[in-house]
């Protein structure tokens, strides 16, 4: 298995769970140690994936607009403002594809609404596409309600 970092071996597997959502990070022995995973009190997962391979520190990386560092989302897991997203971008896009479904926000289908066949057609070939990730990444709870979901969107398209 490759180190999320750096694709070098890994040899630190960890796992973190938060409100019911688990997160895996694979680190090889110099990542694991660069970002502190021996350090009980200032380990965090998200500090495995935010900026890999930046030449600058976590203290140097800071938003031009309000002036948030690098190190204080790190610390409170949330953005300063909306050009933090921006600045962070690089780190962020991994961190969000491996909590979430995607980095893209596409919403649903509200029910009870018309909805164009060729829309239905899309968000039901979508969802098949999270269902084949979500079976192959073992998240077989989430795969069920895809199944579920799918299979509601086909009735409907009939």
């Amino acid at each position: 298995m490759k180190c999320d970092v750096c694709s070098k071996e890994a040899t630190v597997f960890l796992t973190q769970i938060i409100n019911g959502q688990m997160t895996t990070v694979n680190l090889c022995e110099t990542c694991s140690t660069e970002k502190g995973v021996t350090d009980t009190m200032g380990f965090g997962l998200a500090e495995a994936f935010l900026a890999p391979g930046s030449s600058k520190s976590s203290e140097e990386l800071a938003c031009p607009s309000c002036g948030f560092t690098q190190a204080q989302l790190k610390k409170i897991g949330r953005m300063g403002c909306p050009e933090c997203y921006t600045t962070f971008r690089d780190g962020l896009d991994g961190l969000l594809s491996a909590m979430h479904k995607g980095t893209k926000h596409v919403g649903k289908i509200p029910t009870g609404k018309a909805v164009s066949q060729a829309e239905m057609k899309r968000v039901i070939s979508q969802s098949r596409e999270e269902l084949q990730k979500a079976v192959k990444e073992e998240r077989y709870e989430e795969a069920a309600r895809l199944k579920a979901e799918i299979e509601a969107l086909q009735l409907r398209l009939e």
